[in-house]
């Protein structure tokens, strides 16, 4: 190219859309683990927690590592598997397993909303780090967090004792595994989410066994098909999706999905299960989806001769 002549004028570039696969990692992450809390709510019923967690994430850890060593992945090297296992534990003990342990005493809708403060959790982190989140993008997290304040009011947290508290551990969790991600060296592909998900089956075995959880028990119908759904979709098709929006979309984008999941949760808790719906609920869906479309607005492209 001849940098000495001058750029012809050139007419204003399109805004950039979103690529197909990545609207379909979102509404795969949307949807799908909206429904999660309603699954783990039925699981619980003849499963006890730890013990659930550790079947969940070594049959799809183990799966998924298979599958892709069959198809010629390199297995991860010792420090990505020291990576893996401290945020695999962060995102599936911590994140995950405090939910599991706090729908014991709090209603899964109720979960739902008090995870959807982990954007939150992970921007401060971020900015801990030394990376900075733009004006909009701390625009949306705001909306998004009023959103989740409107339908917490009249919650029954104060009730749940040391539900409660895990519940609103588990955000924290899973935000620090998240940020610690990004940074850490971490398998390619799909290998970083099936190394996760083996190192944490181990440490929840361990605390399964440890307080003596009945494994021996046989679990109703339900909840085996419960757990079967958090296996392939909840785990396997939902964490590669986001794994997916970790690598290709900014990370206010990719976790928006948090908004999102009490919409689902509360609307399938609705349906299926029979809690009531307030005007609240939709005045905070409202705050919530605008707070979504400031996230999920592209930036301007930038000028190509600069």
């Amino acid at each position: 190219m001849d940098h000495d002549c001058p750029a012809p004028a050139s007419p204003a570039l399109p805004r950039a859309r979103p690529p197909l696969l990545l609207v379909a990692a979102l509404l795969t992450v949307y949807l799908l683990w909206g429904s999660t809390y309603l699954a783990i709510r039925i699981a619980l019923e003849t499963v006890p927690p730890f013990a659930l967690g550790a079947v969940r994430f070594l049959i799809a850890g183990g799966g998924l590592y298979l599958v892709l060593r069959l198809r010629g992945a390199p297995a991860p090297s010792p420090r990505e598997w020291r990576t893996a296992a401290i945020t695999g534990v962060l995102l599936f003990v911590g994140g995950n397993g405090f939910v599991v342990l706090g729908e014991q005493w709090v209603s899964s809708g109720l979960v739902a909303l008090v995870v959807g403060t982990m954007p939150l959790w992970a921007a401060v982190f971020a900015g801990i780090g030394g990376q900075r989140s733009s004006a909009r993008e701390w625009l949306g997290l705001a909306l998004g967090f009023l959103g989740i304040s409107v339908l917490s009011l009249g919650g029954e947290l104060h009730a749940a004792g040391i539900g409660a508290l895990l519940v609103v551990l588990a955000p924290v969790c899973w935000a620090l595994g998240v940020v610690l991600g990004r940074r850490g060296p971490l398998p390619a592909g799909g290998m970083a989410a099936a190394s996760q998900m083996l190192a944490a089956s181990v440490v929840l075995l361990g605390l399964s066994l440890g307080f003596g959880e009945p494994l021996l028990a046989v679990p109703s119908t339900r909840s085996l098909l419960a757990v079967a759904y958090l296996i392939v979709f909840g785990s396997l098709v939902g964490f590669t999706a986001y794994a997916y929006l970790l690598r290709n979309a900014r990370t206010a984008v990719a976790n928006s999905y948090a908004y999102v999941n009490p919409i689902v949760a509360i609307v399938l808790g609705a349906a299926l299960a029979g809690e009531a719906v307030g005007p609240s609920t939709w005045l905070a869906a409202a705050i919530i989806l605008s707070g979504l479309a400031v996230l999920a607005r592209p930036r301007k492209p930038q000028d190509p001769t600069r």
